[in-house]
């Protein structure tokens, strides 16, 4: 192999040799791919298409010492090194222009032990590989809501979505990992063993190392569910909300009830006269026993007079992927988001305005409703801080040509500006995108824990690719 240029930290560019990156590629067990090579337009690319980065080297590890091979050659050449698990991330920072990735995308083992309830998880699984195999004996740990996201991002970040409010965030539900750290160790982490850096891994992101592992708690959920949207029509939403905001709040934490705001896909359950208008959505899901969930989602299914109402047993699998063919890989998306304690009558028709003069069909308003066992957690327990959190707001602008840049992404930033007096200051790591810079924000109250984590861990801060928390040393 030809010598290789990569980009070094310290600026600049770092030669390799060839024998070099021969021994490393006889080394590596799994693939090291370069630019022009087969196998490397795939390896770079990642969900969100404006995020166009060229790496100068891919290690698709098949296993920690893989990562242990790329560790130490980043750091005895002081590359650039950026981590990939899924590629899901909208910040699409797990590749790196010029430096090496190590992607762990092939690492998607889930074992799940059922007399321990407890399920140990590769660093490229998604969401999906994890359902599919607790879900074949009842139990589930709280995830996101699209099944192709990664699980080594969405708990680094966290982690929410129908079962947030009675089981916690993903993060809360994460009870050991290994991880290589930044001078080539592979530590085992739980309650007992090195548990400030359990901590930091609860919502820490990237910061303090490379997760090869987790071990989640699981929980009896499903295999039914009951769980499905009510959709109003867009004229409506002032009061829809207002009713949704006053019902949810004193609702039992088997209900999880989010808000979306766009122009209707043609569902199949929607008169067609209702494709591509405004519509408002009352996505929800009933975690606990079914034949329970008809009354204890009355309230909420009672709002207004809905188009359709098509809340029923489904399958806990089915409606983990039911948003899927909204969020296919590929096309342009740029999002901001902000958190909420209360949801005013103010910040509700802010809300409502910003759905006027959508600049693509595609682009959505999301409103989710968490509280419930996760704002019951202390803020000092994990790194994700944002316990006061009732509401999470994502404006998700998203589109198919470049030609659409400018007014989709103005779009997403003036609704984000419009909301911001009625946020609390916060935001969840997962929904920043590349050209945000508010780490302080992301990490709040346990932001300069996290930097003094980082100094001992990663002190010349190798894992910089993130939301980045520097040192604490400087």
């Amino acid at each position: 192999m030809h010598d290789l240029s990569l980009a070094s930290r310290s600026g600049g560019a770092t030669r390799v040799e060839g024998t070099r990156l021969e021994s490393f590629r006889g080394a590596v067990r799994g693939e090291t791919l370069a630019p022009g090579e087969a196998g490397y337009e795939e390896a770079r690319a990642v969900w969100n298409g404006m995020v166009d980065r060229r790496p100068a080297l891919v290690v698709r590890c098949s296993g920690v010492a893989d990562v242990l091979l790329g560790i130490e050659l980043a750091r005895e050449r002081d590359l650039v090194v950026s981590v990939r698990g899924a590629g899901h991330h909208i910040a699409g920072r797990s590749v790196c222009d010029g430096g090496l990735v190590i992607d762990l995308s092939r690492m998607r083992s889930v074992r799940v032990d059922p007399g321990s309830r407890t399920a140990r998880v590769g660093p490229g699984a998604t969401l999906g590989d994890v359902d599919h195999e607790t879900q074949a004996f009842g139990l589930a740990t709280p995830l996101g809501i699209n099944s192709t996201t990664g699980i080594a991002g969405l708990t680094l970040g966290g982690g929410f979505g129908w079962l947030t409010r009675l089981l916690g965030m993903t993060a809360d539900n994460l009870v050991a990992a290994d991880v290589v750290t930044a001078d080539g160790q592979l530590l085992h982490t739980s309650e007992r063993e090195q548990p400030d850096l359990l901590w930091g891994l609860r919502g820490g992101g990237g910061n303090l190392g490379i997760a090869t592992s987790f071990e989640f708690r699981l929980h009896s959920v499903g295999p039914r569910v009951l769980a499905g949207l009510v959709v109003h029509p867009f004229a409506a939403a002032r009061d829809v909300m207002r009713d949704w905001r006053d019902v949810m709040a004193s609702a039992p934490d088997d209900l999880s009830c989010w808000i979306v705001a766009r122009k209707a896909p043609p569902l199949p359950f929607l008169p067609e006269t209702w494709h591509g208008r405004e519509v408002l959505l009352l996505a929800m899901l009933w975690a606990g026993d079914p034949a329970a969930g008809e009354e204890g989602t009355r309230a909420v299914r009672s709002i207004g007079t809905p188009i359709a109402d098509v809340v029923g047993p489904t399958p806990y699998v089915a409606f983990q992927q039911a948003f899927d063919p909204l969020l296919l890989p590929g096309a342009r998306n740029y999002w901001k988001s902000h958190n909420f304690s209360s949801l005013p009558d103010a910040a509700i028709d802010t809300f409502v305005r910003q759905l006027e003069g959508l600049p693509s069909p595609q682009c959505e308003l999301l409103l989710c409703h968490l509280g419930g066992a996760a704002g019951r957690v202390p803020v000092s327990a994990t790194a994700y801080p944002h316990r006061d959190a009732n509401f999470v707001m994502n404006v998700h602008a998203r589109w198919e040509s470049r030609q659409d840049d400018q007014a989709c992404t103005g779009w997403a930033r003036k609704a984000f500006e419009s909301m911001a007096p009625h946020s609390t200051g916060g935001t969840y790591v997962n929904f920043m995108t590349d050209d945000e810079e508010r780490a302080r924000a992301a990490y709040g109250a346990n932001y300069d824990r996290l930097a003094r984590l980082k100094e001992r861990y990663d002190p010349t801060n190798l894992f910089r690719m993130n939301q980045n928390v520097p040192p604490a040393g400087g």
